[in-house]
């Protein structure tokens, strides 16, 4: 005789990026083994490889984790871990007025949003009507980079441009020469360049905000987290 089917619960998120609608369901064991064989590996290679795996089977092959931009992956994954194995997470946050003095906090990961900054702009003016159009990071163009963390930071940078425009013509990256992609970059001003390193530090980023007293100070802390790992 065949074991009966366990059903799994399906729930509805949003994705910062676009908008649209994804269903979901939770981690099954099978998922949660993989994210601890990854996690007791060690590399955050194996974790991201992990975490990609997740979102592709809970997500019913619906949403592709390569092909979402960063912040995407992260809050999705989020919302994942939420409705898995629960909302609360409990952290230690040092408290930023001594810089030491560590209190638990309880943070609702449901309750965590995707912020955008109000000065964000994927299209970039460099001068006399040459500009660029960006695209966000995906996994794969984080992962891809090697190097030390110059030339990592460097090639993000690179991948990211998605066009490139004067007053006549528009390029596409499928179409640009990487040799001469490397040389339009590094002629670039300092701010130049700065304008197109404000579209990463501007871009939507799971984010949540709170409070923390110092029970040895008493000094109330403003804490900031930002990313996926901050949460775990």
């Amino acid at each position: 005789m065949a074991l009966p089917k366990l059903a799994s619960a399906k729930y509805e998120l949003t994705l910062p990026s676009n908008g649209g609608k994804v269903e979901f369901r939770p981690f099954l064991v099978k998922e949660e083994k993989l994210l601890l064989m990854a996690q007791s590996a060690g590399t955050e290679r194996d974790q991201i490889i992990a975490i990609k795996d997740i979102i592709n089977n809970c997500t019913f092959g619906k949403l592709d984790a390569n092909n979402i931009p960063f912040f995407d992956l992260e809050y999705v994954f989020l919302q994942l871990r939420a409705k898995s194995v629960g909302e609360k997470s409990k952290l230690m946050i040092t408290c930023p007025d001594d810089g030491e003095t560590k209190v638990e906090v309880e943070v609702n990961l449901s309750e965590i949003e995707c912020v955008t900054n109000v000065e964000h702009n994927e299209k970039i003016e460099l001068d006399n009507g040459i500009g660029l159009i960006m695209e966000y990071p995906r996994i794969d163009i984080m992962m891809g980079s090697t190097g030390d963390d110059t030339e990592k930071a460097f090639d993000i940078v690179k991948n990211c441009i998605a066009s490139i425009y004067d007053s006549e013509n528009v390029t596409d990256r499928k179409d640009m020469d990487e040799k001469e992609l490397d040389e339009f970059i590094n002629s670039m001003t300092h701010d130049q360049f700065e304008k197109m390193q404000s579209f990463f530090t501007t871009m939507p980023r799971v984010k949540k905000e709170f409070k923390i007293k110092n029970p040895n100070t008493g000094v109330d802390n403003n804490v900031v987290l930002e990313g996926m790992a901050s949460f775990f």
